[in-house]
Order: structure tokens, then sequence, then C-alpha cells
């Protein structure tokens, strides 16, 4: 830890002819810490004392006038920081060295010497040279924005932009700082730089960097400004006129991908020559290659105005320069070659904006050659081919398609099944060779399970690569089927180490039990499913070999217990390795670790967070500390607001329950650090900005007291908020209403950047006005939203098959209220395609009136669905039959394509279809009831000649939930073995009771009684445990209950979870107590409640001498909140607020 006062500001005192009198330039020796911890993360060596000399006692620098002693000094800082965040090197030559000059405070460097630095960094090939780019990258970028461009040379202003990038990437986007003035070629190279950090950047940031590349341009360019008066720049020039054509093509082009930032409006002030040759150098589509998404309202606008530099022919000739516009271009017929230019800008776009665009240039390519090479243009487009389609294609054309276009096709399962069937003809499974199953690698989801379990899958173990790629895409039957075959020809120990990840995850905790795994080596760099984590860290925890800094996956499988059991010396160790891979840390975990280290703080000062330093604040990290608990936020001294407000501006609140109490808190001290005493009404949108995530928990009211400008900037922010609380959202969407107007007449923008405040509630989704751009904006959102209601997708449904918006789409004219689906245009198969998922709000007459054909060509988007009704089933079942005729005549992939659909047919016709174990698991998701699964697994037993004695664990794992399926009799006949190594790869059954019983007789005969099971064995067995009864659940150790799975806690009958404890219950943790059903509350009793509250929101009681009154953060301006900390009022509160 650094001492008080802090030895870490460098200042950078840079001389120069033009300038007089240079200010110092500070950094905070933060930023050096936090780019020096991304290298030890990374894994990059410490530098060696050879390079450390060097970069810092070189002849060339004491040549520039400074001494031995001055190079020494500086290295010595560099050491400081170094060892600040590389603790335990107390004895070696470099931590020595740091700390004898260890109270200095400031170090002194200028320009010259920075450059020298920097080109020996430039100049070295050590990966250690990592930690030396995180020393001069502040310095350097604070000589960049504070410093004048021309008084620094191009060479030397080059090396700072390269020396300075790594700060660009990692800098939090409300404190991210742009140079005041840059100009001419220095303007050029700094967003180049800037290029080359955008996909880096947040969209506020990326936001930012546009609007100071329009204030430069204008400035450099036209000699005026837009900046506001109060800004010094702006005295110094003219305000621009609002027609100024300030944009051109050199702009354009220097802007590169930041253009997707642009206001629709901004494409107006390009003159229209300008933007034609900028298009026609094909720099739009290189410039956004790679860009984020640009929003519907700029990509109209933008091929509005181009579509303007051409007649409709000529335009057709410049379709390979569109880029991401293309999404949105209405295509004319085109020739094969120009559906092959167009076809190739369509690989970023949204899928549901044109399905149909992509299909139609695909057959147009098709119509005259279906050779390998016509088929290799297609790109990813062959996957728009239909299984008729590619049945038709020359084996040889076909496989060469294949091993060309690579993994990342998504391919529909009768496109798999056809492609397989078209390579391997009618080869039994035996007869498919090894060398043959890795031609069809890019395929492997539609291969035969029996194929994967011959002899022949070992020579598939020689090609890593190979053995990735498949495994990635397969289904869990398959991974466990090759694993079958695989430990037929050597131990668990061998594939453990030779496995790739998604069929090392496959390894039943059986087989791991046998892999002789002796040491965290042999584990720590594997991705790890959670059961077979808890599995290994109990194992590590046993060996004493739990070294939090090399878990990595293990992580996930560590408990509550293990982290109490670390030493008081090495909590805060412990502490900051495992929130370097926040991935794998539950809220449970989280929790556990916080209460762990705030507990061996208070040790050490029993009024330690009353008397906390910023350097000490500054070492917690910001995962635990968003937990620490309101009594004691509130304690914290003001002496520490700055250090708390950094972390609070780059905090995720992910792993905080969405109901702890810790959330008003934190929200409430970061807003009285802000506000200093000031009303928030003084609040500045720099002020806003540092409270990063918590902005979206302020209450409604209080950013109602601040300033319009500052209240607009929030309420934009706040659109793409992942948790906005539910008691906030009535006022949070009045207030848009108050500051932006009404949502119907808004311009499409505007609904861009705000829109998901208004989908929060579903009465204003339902009335959206029926604009004509309102689809595509909605569309665009969905894909950046966290989550879907079921009224925006009935509301995109309309806006799509509504007539009336159909016509006004065409006439260019707004209309309001919702579309029905009752007069909803008839289902086409653009329709359908267009409307994916939500093909579900047809109703079904409207079905009816699809015709053969069209159902034929969609069939798969529909029997992809899950959700439809009888009477949906119904009719499209019996198009099934029309299409593929009686259910005695259908094939295996018949069955395949119709999917979900199936439902639909009799308990009787069920059994007569021709159920391959290939196809359940992608259709077991499809809400199948106890006496349909019967039929299935009757139909499956049959055509697979299948019975229950020759079931192994792979069959097991294939036929999924269609376990249930199975009658008494045979339950009791599965192998124990078998089930064993399967358990842990099914899905999440739901069985009858009756079944659920004699399921959990089955498990308890492989694993023991259920007092016995650990964390590992619970996580594995998923909603197994449903099926426990009341004794046997109570029987449970507390310590498992987290580690319950989402398919297992709501269907747990109510009477079983009402045996549970108090401790059981305050175990589950956040995610597992959100997940209890009403019904199953109604039969808790009030203590039982309480311990499922503490567990929602992870709180504890305040020590007994904190006054009551006194819990959570002081009132702010009128407009406090109040903590509410007894059972029972926490019960209320977490009822209110569910």
């Amino acid at each position: 830890m650094a001492p008080n006062g802090g030895f870490c500001f460098f200042i950078l005192i840079m001389t120069s002819a033009a300038l007089a009198q240079p200010p110092d330039l500070t950094v905070d020796d933060k930023t050096v810490k936090k780019l020096m911890m991304k290298c030890q993360s990374k894994g990059f060596p410490l530098p060696p004392m050879s390079l450390l000399n060097s970069v810092f006692n070189s002849s060339d620098l004491i040549a520039v006038d400074r001494s031995a002693e001055q190079s020494s000094t500086i290295l010595s800082s560099f050491l400081q920081v170094l060892n600040s965040v590389t603790p335990g090197r107390k004895n070696d030559p470099m931590s020595q060295l740091a700390q004898m000059n260890e109270k200095m405070t400031h170090r002194m460097l200028n320009c010259s010497h920075l450059s020298f630095m920097i080109q020996k960094i430039r100049n070295s090939s050590d990966s250690s040279s990592c930690f030396l780019k995180a020393f001069v990258a502040p310095l350097s970028w604070t000589a960049l924005i504070t410093q004048r461009a021309s008084s620094i040379d191009p060479d030397s202003y080059n090396a700072l932009l390269w020396a300075a990038r790594p700060v660009l990437e990692d800098e939090p986007s409300e404190t991210m700082k742009l140079p005041t003035k840059v100009e001419g070629q220095n303007m050029k190279s700094m967003m180049n730089m800037l290029r080359e950090v955008y996909k880096s950047m947040t969209d506020i940031q990326r936001s930012r960097v546009l609007n100071w590349a329009k204030d430069q341009i204008l400035e450099n360019n036209f000699n005026c400004t837009t900046r506001p008066p109060t800004d010094p720049q702006a005295s110094l020039m003219l305000y621009c006129k609002p027609s100024l054509q300030w944009l051109d093509s050199e702009s354009l082009s220097i802007m590169g991908p930041y253009i997707s930032q642009l206001m629709p409006e901004d494409i107006d002030f390009c003159p229209k020559h300008k933007l034609c040759e900028f298009f026609l150098s094909a720099q739009l589509r290189s410039s956004m290659y790679g860009a984020a998404e640009m929003g519907p309202s700029l990509s109209k606008k933008f091929l509005q105005r181009i579509q303007e530099c051409f007649s409709e022919n000529e335009f057709q000739h410049h379709v390979d320069k569109l880029g991401p516009l293309a999404c949105y271009y209405d295509a004319p017929d085109l020739t094969s070659d120009l559906c092959q230019r167009l076809l190739s800008q369509l690989s970023n776009c949204n899928y549901t904006l044109n399905p149909m665009l992509r299909k139609h240039l695909v057959n147009c390519m098709m119509s005259n050659s279906s050779d390998s090479e016509a088929l290799l243009h297609l790109g990813s487009g062959v996957t728009m081919l239909s299984p008729e389609q590619l049945s038709a294609l020359p084996a040889t054309n076909l496989s060469n398609v294949l091993q060309r276009l690579g993994f990342d096709l998504r391919w529909t399962t009768g496109q798999l099944l056809t492609i397989v069937r078209n390579q391997l003809g009618d080869k039994k499974c035996e007869e498919v060779s090894g060398k043959e199953l890795l031609a069809l690698q890019s395929v492997a989801a539609g291969l035969p399970t029996c194929a994967l379990k011959n002899d022949k899958v070992e020579e598939i173990l020689t090609d890593r690569e190979a053995l990735k790629n498949m495994s990635q895409q397969m289904r869990k039957g398959q991974l466990k089927a090759m694993l079958q075959g695989l430990l037929g020809k050597m131990n668990p120990s061998e594939l453990v180490q030779k496995l790739p990840g998604p069929l090392l995850r496959s390894i039943s905790l059986s087989n791991l039990n046998k892999a002789n795994i002796t040491s965290l080596e042999q584990v720590q760099n594997k991705t790890w499913s959670r059961s077979q984590a808890a599995y290994l860290a109990q194992k590590m925890f046993k060996l004493k070999q739990l070294q939090f800094q090399r878990l990595n996956s293990v992580l996930q499988g560590v408990t509550c217990e293990m982290i109490d059991n670390v030493s008081d010396s090495s909590v805060m160790e412990m502490a900051q390795a495992i929130t370097k891979t926040p991935q794998w840390l539950s809220k449970v975990q989280a929790r556990c670790a916080a209460q762990k280290l705030f507990l061996t703080l208070e040790k050490e000062r029993s009024d330690y967070f009353k008397t906390i330093t910023e350097q000490e604040l500054d070492v917690i990290p910001t995962m635990l500390l968003l937990h620490l608990p309101p009594w004691n936020v509130k304690d914290l001294p003001d002496s520490t607001c700055r250090a708390f407000l950094d972390k609070m501006q780059t905090a995720n609140l992910s792993s905080l329950p969405l109901h702890a109490p810790s959330r008003p808190a934190i929200t409430q001290r970061a807003l009285l650090c802000l506000s200093n005493g000031r009303n928030l009404s003084e609040l500045t949108i720099a002020d806003v900005s540092r409270l990063g995530q918590l902005l979206c928990e302020v209450k409604p009211s209080q950013i109602q007291q601040m300033a319009p400008d500052v209240i607009k900037f929030s309420l934009r922010t706040m659109a793409f908020c992942f948790h906005i609380a539910q008691l906030h959202r009535p006022d949070l969407i009045q207030m848009v209403n108050q500051t932006f107007g009404n949502p119907s007449d808004w311009s499409e923008k505007t609904m861009e950047c705000l829109g998901p405040l208004l989908l929060l509630d579903d009465n204003t989704t339902s009335f959206l006005p029926n604009k004509p751009w309102m689809k595509d904006v909605l569309v665009f959102l969905r894909s950046r939203l966290h989550f879907t209601s079921d009224v925006l997708q009935k509301k995109l449904f309309d806006l799509t098959t509504s007539p009336s918006s159909a016509a006004r789409r065409k006439r260019g004219i707004a209309g309001s209220g919702s579309g029905s689906a009752v007069n909803a245009i008839d289902p086409s198969e653009k329709l359908i395609e267009e409307l994916g998922m939500n093909n579900v709000y047809w109703t079904a007459p409207k079905l009816e009136t699809m015709s053969n054909s069209t159902f034929l060509a969609a069939v798969e988007t529909l029997g992809a669905i899950p959700g439809y009704s009888a009477d949906q089933l119904q009719v499209l079942s019996h198009k099934g039959v029309q299409a593929f005729g009686p259910v005695t005549q259908m094939t295996e992939r018949d069955v395949a394509r119709l999917g979900c659909i199936t439902r639909g047919f009799s308990d009787s016709n069920l059994e007569k279809l021709p159920f391959s174990l290939d196809i359940l698991e992608g259709i077991a998701h499809c809400g199948w009831n106890n006496s349909q699964m019967t039929s299935v697994w009757k139909s499956v037993a049959k055509y697979n000649n299948l019975t229950v004695h020759r079931m192994g664990a792979a069959e097991m794992v294939a036929l999924n939930r269609f376990i249930c399926g199975l009658n008494s009799s045979e339950i009791r006949q599965l192998s124990v073995d078998a089930f064993r190594d399967a358990v842990g790869s099914i899905d999440a059954v739901q069985c009858s009771s009756n079944m659920k019983k004699l399921l959990k007789n089955l498990t308890v005969s492989a694993f023991g009684n259920p007092s016995t099971w650990t964390e590992a064995r619970v996580s594995d067995l998923h909603s197994i445990i449903a099926g426990l009864d009341a004794a046997e659940m109570a029987s449970l150790k507390p310590s498992v209950f987290a580690f319950l799975t989402e398919s297992c806690v709501p269907h747990i009958p109510p009477e079983n979870l009402a045996a549970l404890s108090v401790a059981q219950l305050e175990a589950l943790g956040p995610d597992n107590a959100a997940l209890l059903t009403s019904g199953q509350r109604a039969v808790l009793s009030g203590d039982q409640l309480a311990a499922v509250q503490r567990a929602a929101t992870g709180s504890t009681a305040p020590p007994q001498n904190s006054a009551q009154s006194d819990s959570g953060a002081p009132a702010l301006m009128g407009d406090g909140f109040c903590l509410l900390v007894k059972p029972l009022l926490l019960l209320i509160t977490g009822v209110l607020l569910l």
C-alpha cells in the first residue's frame, strides 16, 4: 500500500519555444496501477533490471539534460507502483530499490525524456514491456490533451499516441478527456489512433469522440464553433451558422467508424457531390467495418442521400459499396453478379429486418449454376438453401463448400440431416470412417449419435483443433456418445488432459473421480461446469491447494465455508484474486467474500469504516465494496469520496442482488459525495456521469431536481440500464414525457435513444404509434435490450402484419394506435421468416389460410416455436399432413423439420411417427404433457430398436426429458451405472409426481442417501432434486442450497419446501430465492419468509450498537431513504418490490 499522501503523482513539465510557461501536468498513479494489473492478469512477466536500466538510465536520456540520479529516481518511482500491484516481493532487488525512495511524492520529467523512454520501449521485443507501457501511457495521454500539438514535433506526437493507447482502451467514459485543439496531420494521426481503440469504447465514449471531432473540423476548417458561450475556446471564434455544410468526404474519412454516431440531420450538411465522392471511393464500407450497428434512422438517411447520386439502374452497380446500409436496401431484380455483390454486404445485418432478401439473392445466384465455385460465392448465404436444394447438390460440390466455409454457419436441423445424408448416403454407423467424420466437422450437430461411438472416433483425437470445432456444435447426446467411444480406448485421466471444453464438461462426476487429479496444475486452465468445479474445489480444499489466484473456472465451486476458512492474513489477497475473474463468481460467493473481508478489517480497527483512508478504500475490490452494509456505507468519511466515486463509476452492479439494501445506501452516499453540500440542481453532466451504473438506481424524484440538461442526459443514459426498480418506472416514464414530449410526436432518432424507457411499461408499449419506421426501430432496440416483454413481441407482430401499417409504409403516412391480429394480413413466407418466434401470435383461422407451399417453405421457422395453443397446433399439424403425407409415411427428416408442431398430433399418431434419438434434444423444450411423452418414448423405442436393458448413458442423455415417458417398470430396469454417468447431462426433466419419485429412487440407488450429497452432486442432479420428499429435503446440508439449479427450485412441492429450516432457506442465495413461486411462499412461516427475504437481498442485521434510526446514508435534500432491517419489515419490502 502506498504511504499516506500518495507518492504516485508524476509531474510532466514540457518546455517549448512556443510556450513561455507550460502548465504542470499531473497523472494519478491509479491509472498506472490499473494498467499494470491488466498486464499481470494477462500473464506477462515482470521486466528484468537490464530492460529497466536501458529505459530509465540510458545514456541517451542523460544526454538530454538528465542526471543519472534523476533517472534513478524515475526508475524507483516505476518500481514503487510495480511493487504495489505485485505484493510478496519484499526481498527482491527491485522491491528494495523501490522502498529506498518511498517517501518521494512527485517526479519531474520533460517531453524529450518521455519521447526517449517511449522509443526505448517501442524498440524492445520483451513481453514484459507491457508494464513499462502502463507506466508511460497516462503521462503520454496527459501530454497530448494538455499541450498545444504544434509545440510537439510530428515524430514525438506519433510516439505519444502510440504510448497513450492503453489509457484509451481502459478509461471510463465518464472521465475520458480529449485534446482541446488538434490541427492538420496531427488530427488525422489522432483519429487513426482513436479508430484503433473504437471497439473497446462504450457508446457514450464514441459519441464524445464524434462530437469532439466535429468541433475540431468546424474550428480548423471554418474558424467557427458550436461550443457553448461559457467554453473558453468559444470566445475566440464566431458561432457557426446553422446552415453550414461542414461535412465532406475528407471529414467522413477522418471520422471512420465514428460516423455511426452521427445524427440523421448531420447528413444534410454534406454537399451531394462530396457524399457521392465518399461513397464511390468505397470508404463508407471500409469505415463501417467492425463498427457498432448503425441505427435505422441514420442508415436510411444515408441510403436516401446516396441513392440521389444515381439513377436506379446506375445504383445497382454499386451495391457492393453499401456496407451496413444494405440492411435497409429494397433491392429490385438483379443479375447474378449483382446478387452476389449485394449478398456479400448482408453478413452483419439483423436477420429479421429483411430475411427474404438474402434468400432471394441466393436463389438468384443459384439459378444458373450449382457448381462448387458458385456455392463458395454464396458465403454464409449457403444456409439460405432449402433442404430440397441441398439434397439436389452434387456431393463433391457440397463437400468442397463445407471444407472451405468454416464453422460459424447456422444450419437448421433439417438442413443438417440433409447434408449428412448427402455426404454419407445410406452408410450404417459402423461403416463411417474417422476421415469422413472429420470431413463433416462443420456440420457435426447433424451426425448420427451412433457413428460417434464406434472405434473410428479415436482418429479424431489426433486432430485437436477439429475435435474442438466439432464439440462446440454437438448436442449433449452426441458428446456423451463420443465420450463413451473414447473411454473405451483411454482412461479418464488422459481424457481430462486432452479433451476440449464441451467434451470436458460432459465428463460425469463419477469419471472425474477416476481421473487421478492430485494437483491444481491439472485443472486450473480449463473451463469446467459448475458441478465439476464444485467437485474440484472440494478436492483442492482437502489437498490444501485452494490457491484462489489460480482457480479460474474452478472458482464456481468454492463454498462460503472455504472462504471463511481463509486466514485473516490472506483475506485481502483472496478478495483481490477472486474478483479478477468475476465471470466465475456468484452473488452468494461475492457476499461471503465481502463479509469475510469486512469482518477481518474490523478486527484491525473496530471503527475501520469510520476511519478508513482513501488508500485503504482503494485496495478493497469494487465488486466486494458494493456489498458493504448500509450502516458501514453511512460511516464512510467524506475524505474518501474521491476514491469512492472513482470505484462506483466503473462498478458492475450485476453481483449485487436487485433488492439488496446496499443499492440505495451506496447510491445515496454517491449522491452526497457528488453534491458536497450543494443542491442537486447544481450538479453537472460531468458530475452525474461519475455515478456509472448507480445512475440507474437514482430515484426519479431526485433526478427531477437536477438542471434540465442534466435531466436529459440522465434519461438518455438510463435508457439502457440493465435494471430499473419497478417502483421507479411510472415516475420515470412520466418524466420522459414531461422532458421530451408525447411519444406519438417523437422522431425516429428520439425513439432509438429513449424507446427502452417506454418499453418498461406494457401499456405504453401497446399503444406506441404505428408509424412507418416504428417496426425497424423496435427491431433495432430489441437486440439491445436485456429483457424483451411479451407485449413488445406482440406489438412487433401487429406492426408487421397490420395491412394499414403496410400501406402506410408505402405511402409514408404516420398513424396511431395498435394493430390487431384479427385484421392481420394472411401469413406468407416473407412474413413468417420476418416474424420468427412471433409467429406464435397468428390466430388459428389465419394459420388455416396459409398455402401448402408457404408452409413447406417456412416449416422449420414455425416448428421452432414451443408456445402454440391447442387450436394452433391442430391447424399446423393438419398442414404437416398436407405437406408431408400421413404420419405413417413421414420420414425422420420430416419429423425434425416439423419440430414442435408434432405436439399437435394425437397420442396414437405420435406413436407412429419416426422419432430418431438424434432429434429429441431439439424438441424437448416444446411443452409436452405426460401422455405425449409416453407416446414419443414408445415411438423412439420402436423406431430405434431400443429397450431399457440396452440403454446406455448416451441413449439416456439423448432421450432427454422424454425419460419421463417410461413406465414404472421400465424406470426400475434402467442401469444404475449408466444413469450415474448420464444424469449430469440430462436437461431439466419435468415429470409427473409419481415419475419424479421413481427417478428419485433411482438416484438414491446411484448416489446414496440425500443427507450425504455434496454441492457437486446437488448441482449435477438438476430438477431431480425436486422429487425428494419433505424429510429428504430437510436432510440436505444448508451449504448445498446455493447449488440448486433454476430448473429445480420453482418445482419443489410447497409442502416439502415448508420442511426446510431457516438456515437452509437463507442459504438459497439471491438468485434461487427469487425463483420461489407465490404458491411456495404461501406455506412458509414468518421466520421462514424472513430467511427467504434475507437470502433474496443478501442482507444481514446491523450491529447491536447501531441505532435503527441511523441506518443507511443520511437524507439528501429532504429526499432520503429508510433502511429496513427487521425481518418483518424486510419481508414486506421484498413483496412490494417483486
